[in-house]
């Protein structure tokens, strides 16, 4: 094999070596959301009712714990009387699975604008904070939604066994124990300036760092040409 055989041979593996390196990374994010299909069944003060909401959650790092937003694209169950505004507060549990357990609490905000008597009940986001306690896989669900107006209260539970709307990979802080509990946050806190931990933001992050491993390859290859182009003079 000639020399200059050797080195294209070198250069091509390296190469191929650091795509290989990011292919590997690019197919491990970080979290996974979806927008799932939450069948609610609601024991109201006039009687059951049902709805169906699709339901975001999503999380930002935050310290060393996550902010958690739960966001509803429909309203769900509906008030006989018209709700004034500021007249109806929610708040729900997320549930914890996988390699934690537990609830997380969130809420949100009273409504801003009046609610018309017999419509649906647009929820605004609800969000909390989620501090792990193991480390690995942990996914998150909706769980019960409460909402309190005029002195009432409707208590709607997921009726469709809803799979998981996102799974995080996670590291337990030093000294952390068994199950978790989340904190409350005012559902008017926007979290800038945080990095966001879904899908799109870690394929980013993992590109960037797959990048990072092609061009270190590359250069392996360079410095291996050059090093035996010297022992040859």
């Amino acid at each position: 094999m000639s020399y200059r055989t050797y080195q294209k041979r070198t250069a091509a593996l390296a190469f191929a070596a650091a795509l290989a390196g990011s292919a590997v990374l690019m197919a491990a994010p970080a979290a996974v959301a979806d927008v799932v299909d939450v069948n609610y069944q609601c024991k109201t003060p006039i009687g059951d009712k049902s709805a169906v909401s699709p339901i975001d959650i999503k999380s930002v790092k935050s310290g060393s714990g996550y902010k958690l937003t739960m966001s509803f694209q429909k309203g769900v169950s509906s008030s006989p009387v018209e709700l004034g505004k500021g007249a109806m507060n929610p708040s729900a549990v997320i549930k914890l699975g996988g390699a934690d357990s537990g609830t997380v609490a969130v809420s949100g905000p009273a409504n801003s604008a009046a609610i018309p008597a017999n419509t649906p009940i647009k929820i605004n986001d609800l969000s909390g904070t989620y501090t792990p306690k193991k480390t690995g896989k942990v996914t998150f669900t909706a769980g019960v939604l409460t909402i309190k107006a005029l002195g009432t209260t409707t208590t709607c539970t997921p009726g469709n066994n809803p799979k998981p709307s996102l799974t995080l990979d996670v590291t337990a802080g030093s000294g952390s124990g068994g199950g978790t509990s989340g904190s409350t946050q005012s559902g008017t806190d926007t979290g800038s300036g945080l990095p966001q931990t879904g899908p799109e933001d870690s394929a980013i992050a993992l590109g960037t760092l797959g990048g990072t491993v092609l061009l270190a390859g590359a250069a392996g290859a360079l410095w291996l040409t050059r090093r035996n182009q010297a022992v040859r003079r």
